[in-house]
């Protein structure tokens, strides 16, 4: 059997950047206090609140479920509702942890172009959660980067934050992908989060170099109140939070989070060029870290059996390619070379 090849499958297969790997280290040298009251996980808070350049509230969690779904617990109630884009990871690929942890809080996905929450589609959903037999709608949930790998603009977050508040609903921020959306967009985080009226950032670094550890990140104070209690509750709170934390100021010093952001976003617009120059047809505007390509479904297995491993992502034919921040100019020349014979055997099979 072939040997998989995982370098275009995700970014979550990609290793500890060297970095998180040394903080990781270091702060193994000796013991330390327990359940975040050491001196890593003081730092890394300290350093968030600078990043953002506000007094913010931060908390870890083991993964992005747990990040999202926590967090739309603490905004919502369970008879309230929460609309999202209908490729949204929080309604597709969560595993109802957020109807688990909310207690009920409906999911109402919506459609929007190019993976991004379009406020005409948000606006009918709102018209069919009308009165009291419907959840009542609390949280507008946005991807950054989206599914597609497309990215939110402030202004775009901007006119999404006033429909919210108009209605009196907050704004939640699945950032899985932030570290790539500033990249490409080369701006403050504050300028894509709590300026432009987000209450509550899901700060993804697994796919960013780390091994495990994501920050949930509230805004307002008036929004934390007591997300302590609901992490411990979920089974969130680490004993040996240092080992979350240090990888992450790992991350976060220098701006390495930053530095691997951009290579991954380099990494993809190299892989999209190739493919389009031997022919494939690239769907959506690769503006981050992710490839969307129309394969034939010959060339896909083809690709497959000579040990690539990827995702097909929508319904017929569109394919995801990943690049993380450990992704080679090499890897990236074998698949396209490995693309180009597929391709030739596939045509000559007809």
């Amino acid at each position: 059997m072939t040997e998989r090849r995982q370098e275009f499958a995700s970014d979550n297969t990609a290793g500890l950047c060297p970095e998180a790997a040394t903080a990781l280290a270091d702060a193994n040298a000796g013991a330390a206090a327990s359940y975040g009251d050491d001196e890593w996980t003081r730092r890394l808070c300290d350093r968030v609140r600078e990043l953002f350049e506000i007094e913010c509230d931060v908390f870890l969690v083991f993964n992005g479920t747990a990040a999202n779904a926590l967090a739309l617990a603490q905004l919502c109630q369970p008879f309230h509702s929460v609309i999202c884009h209908e490729h949204a990871h929080l309604d597709n690929d969560e595993c109802g942890a957020c109807e688990f942890y909310t207690g009920g809080s409906k999911l109402i996905p919506t459609r929007g172009a190019k993976g991004k929450i379009d406020l005409l589609e948000v606006e009918a959903a709102l018209t069919r959660q009308h009165e009291l037999h419907s959840h009542k709608p609390r949280v507008i949930s946005l991807t950054q980067t989206t599914e597609l790998g497309t990215v939110y603009a402030p202004d775009e977050i901007r006119e999404i934050s006033a429909f919210a508040k108009k209605r009196a609903m907050f704004l939640h921020m699945d950032g899985a992908r932030f570290a790539n959306a500033i990249a490409a967009l080369r701006c403050a985080p504050k300028e894509i989060t709590w300026r432009v009226g987000v209450e509550v950032l899901c700060f993804g670094g697994t796919k960013n170099g780390l091994a495990a550890g994501e920050l949930v990140v509230f805004f307002s104070k008036e929004r934390s109140a007591d997300f302590d209690y609901r992490a411990k509750q979920g089974g969130q709170l680490a004993s040996k939070m240092r080992f979350l934390a240090a990888p992450w100021l790992g991350l976060l010093e220098n701006e390495v989070w930053l530095k691997n952001a951009r290579q991954a976003n380099e990494a993809a617009l190299k892989l999209a060029s190739g493919l389009q120059d031997c022919g494939a047809e690239i769907v959506f505007p690769v503006e981050s870290n992710a490839v969307l390509s129309r394969l034939d479904l010959m060339v896909a297995q083809k690709l497959r059996e000579r040990g690539w491993d990827f995702y097909k992502f929508i319904e017929p034919d569109i394919y995801r390619l990943m690049c993380a921040w450990s992704t080679t100019e090499e890897a990236i020349s074998a698949l396209l070379s490995d693309f180009k014979v597929a391709r030739s055997c596939a045509s000559a099979a007809r």
